[in-house]
């Protein structure tokens, strides 16, 4: 498969920032964006990897420090922020971690792939003139609900489970930022994307020994690149895609191939939770919709 699978337009004279920027699907994100001209913000936790990573995405690329774990180091990235941003990209995500705790509390995956992502968001959104592409899953399908009544999956953790509400939250954020973007007359577009099964290292983490075996086997077997794996991100981010738009790969049920529309699980649409999830997330994170 070749970038021709998607055409992008000349990107020159926008910025992008990309949460997870340094490896994996964010750091192929940065590289195909920067070939389109943009500015491209690595946001990421460890400066110095970041710095490394920087030198092999073309054009200008900056590096700014981002703990989506810790929502001081949020709102100290929100604060210094000056000028527009046209392409906030929140790629940035923990993957079946063993059980854990944010700096402010909250169950990792959670707190990390979606309550980080809610609370930068908002924060940034004054700044956004373009898009907010949110790269969800489609193991978003294992998740029935968001357990708004167990948050902390205190009665009970599993690392998949928790990821899958995860990247649920992620669909349901997406589809709640675009009709609060819609009521305000706002040209901004809120999406999502996923990258179907791609090798990265996020499946190395893993909480239990042998499924990261297989997860690694299957990183070898069947697995699209991490190149390949961004390209969703990508065709959401610059093709013709309506608001709350998801996309992914087109074939093997999503799996692999040239990216276009993603269909989601009836949870994943459902906009009263949507809302719930929302106002939840606000009282989390102390962070609310400024426009």
């Amino acid at each position: 498969m070749s970038e021709k699978s998607v055409t992008i337009p000349n990107l020159g004279g926008r910025t992008a920032v990309i949460t997870g920027a340094n490896s994996g699907l964010g750091l192929e994100t940065a590289r195909t964006l920067g070939r389109a001209g943009a500015k491209v913000v690595l946001a990421v936790r460890n400066e110095e990897k970041g710095r490394e990573a920087a030198g092999s995405v073309p054009g200008m690329a900056e590096v700014r420090r981002l703990d989506l774990a810790d929502l001081s180091s949020v709102r100290a990235f929100a604060d210094g922020w000056k000028g527009d941003i046209h392409l906030l990209i929140n790629n940035a995500g923990v993957m079946a971690v063993p059980a854990g705790r944010t700096v402010d509390g909250f169950e990792t995956q959670f707190g990390v792939n979606h309550l980080g992502h809610f609370a930068l968001t908002n924060l940034l959104l004054q700044h956004v003139t373009g898009r907010v592409v949110t790269v969800s899953s489609q193991m978003h399908r294992l998740a029935r609900d968001v357990h708004s009544e167990d948050v902390g999956l205190e009665h009970g953790y599993s690392p998949y489970r928790a990821y899958a509400r995860s990247k649920l939250a992620n669909l349901l954020f997406t589809l709640e930022l675009q009709r609060r973007l819609e009521q305000v007359g706002s040209d901004v577009l809120s999406v999502a994307s996923h990258p179907g099964y791609a090798a990265t290292n996020l499946q190395s983490h893993g909480a239990d020994p042998f499924t990261r075996k297989v997860a690694l086997l299957a990183n070898k077997v069947v697995a699209q690149s991490a190149w390949v794996g961004s390209l969703p991100t990508v065709f959401a981010a610059t093709q013709d895609i309506d608001g709350a738009g998801y996309a992914g790969p087109g074939r093997m049920f999503g799996v692999r191939g040239a990216p276009t529309y993603a269909k989601r699980s009836a949870a994943a649409k459902d906009t009263e939770v949507a809302r719930r999830l929302w106002e939840m997330s606000e009282e989390m994170t102390r962070v609310s919709f400024p426009l």
